[in-house]
């Protein structure tokens, strides 16, 4: 009989490790990539509150809200319950989980402002609600991001988890400078926002030299792949004529119409490097 309920209970266990270590290599970059592009998409969503308060291309980005907003929405319940469209499995680690309802919560909050700039109307209070509400919004999804990347659910190597996870954040700050720079703009904490877009340039310019050269405090290995090499070339190329309005704080109707031209191919290039990343992994 005891040996019966021992043979039991070793079921149990192999159970519960197959649950947690079932996740591929893919599934895990998948999931890795997605977590960190909503990131970049709670700071697009930001940005583009804040053109739509400038009174910048109002209609399109009024859309473009609309459609980041329900993709951070269905992206959020996807990591926690799972959503095979998106190509995303839970994985059953409590504290993971734990943060990921935290994001919920915050993202809760959030959405109230963007209903309400969705109705038509951008009043400075909702703009300064949406200035204190983003950047947590962002920090505590980075915290699920790197729990992920720490989370042994998969042999996935810890290199190309740190550079998916880097490469994503690239995504992440071609939105965020550019929304620290719309809300110079707006006049919302001038002083501090400009020396937050010349931070997030920086740290760009770092990072995007770190994934073609590598960057041994980063974690990032000179990119040996080719295609991924020649993408990431691209998107210099698009950082070289973005760099300077960012870093100058150039808040000119010129310098704005440019960088809200600018800013969402450098993202679309940024996350293409992110997929080559993805995919590379078997």
């Amino acid at each position: 009989m005891n040996y019966i309920k021992y043979s039991f209970a070793l079921v149990i266990i192999f159970c519960l490790n197959v649950t947690v270590f079932a996740v591929t290599q893919q599934e895990m970059a998948t999931i890795i990539n997605l977590a960190g592009k909503q990131r970049m998409l709670s700071q697009k969503m930001s940005k583009e509150i804040m053109l739509i308060g400038r009174g910048v291309h109002v209609a399109d980005n009024e859309i473009n809200l609309r459609e980041t907003a329900e993709l951070f929405e269905q992206t959020i319940k996807g990591l926690i319950h799972g959503d095979a469209k998106l190509g995303l499995v839970k994985i059953d680690d409590h504290a993971i989980m734990k943060q990921l309802e935290k994001v919920e919560k915050l993202w809760w909050r959030f959405q109230r402002s963007v209903i309400v700039v969705l109705k038509g109307t951008a009043p400075l209070h909702v703009l300064r609600a949406i200035a204190l509400q983003n950047m947590p919004l962002l920090e505590e999804m980075n915290k699920a991001v790197q729990m992920y990347e720490k989370n042994n659910a998969s042999k996935l190597s810890p290199a190309m988890a740190i550079t998916i996870n880097l490469a994503g954040k690239q995504r992440m700050l071609t939105q965020k400078m550019t929304k620290e720079l719309m809300l110079v703009a707006n006049r919302i904490h001038t002083y501090k926002n400009k020396a937050k877009v010349k931070a997030s340039a920086a740290l760009f310019d770092r990072t995007l030299n770190g994934l073609l050269n590598g960057d041994k405090e980063l974690g990032l290995f000179a990119t040996k792949n080719v295609a991924i090499h020649a993408q990431l070339n691209i998107v210099k190329m698009l950082w070289i004529e973005y760099k300077p309005i960012v870093d100058n704080v150039d808040i000119s109707w010129t310098a704005l119409d440019k960088a809200e031209q600018i800013n969402m191919p450098l993202l679309i290039e940024m996350n293409k490097v992110v997929q080559m990343y993805t995919n590379s992994v078997k």
